[in-house]
């Protein structure tokens, strides 16, 4: 298992939160993006790669890879901070056997059928009942938005 050191669901992906605040204090040094659409797209793909911090690697992947990638040999010297733009993903990789126990919730906006769930979060039916289903499993699901902001607990909303 590789060294996550934060499952983050953001919906902009790479922005100014994750390069100024959550990369230098985690000190991450790897960012993997799992998005599907992302991933098949050469154009956003080089754009996220252009946003990344120096010295910051990153690697883009479909859920599918990153199943493989995330559970391959763990180097003590890496540190990764996951990005996917919905808690369905997360949900999917800990049923295919990736060690997430937590995952943050950052940005995610209106669009489609997503309400409003908390602060900046909007979540629809489906992303709801994958946070739910985590955390009945024991995955500290929990929204910051950024290192320095109190962590808020989701269990009541939930």
């Amino acid at each position: 298992m590789r060294n996550i050191v934060l499952a983050r669901v953001d919906d902009r992906l790479i922005h100014g939160e994750v390069v100024t605040a959550w990369t230098p204090n985690l000190s991450a040094n790897r960012i993997v993006v799992i998005d599907d659409t992302v991933a098949n797209d050469k154009f956003n793909k080089r754009l996220l790669q252009l946003l990344a911090p120096a010295g910051t690697k990153i690697e883009i992947y479909r859920l599918e890879e990153a199943v493989d990638k995330l559970n391959a040999d763990f180097n003590e010297k890496e540190r990764l901070l996951l990005l996917a733009k919905t808690p369905v993903t997360y949900e999917e990789l800990i049923k295919r056997g990736v060690g997430i126990k937590d995952v943050n919730l950052g940005g995610m906006g209106i669009r489609g059928e997503r309400k409003p769930f908390i602060k900046n979060v909007s979540c629809d039916e489906a992303e709801v009942d994958s946070i739910r289903r985590m955390t009945n499993n024991g995955v500290h699901v929990y929204y910051q938005l950024v290192p320095e902001q109190k962590v808020i607990e989701l269990t009541d909303l939930l």
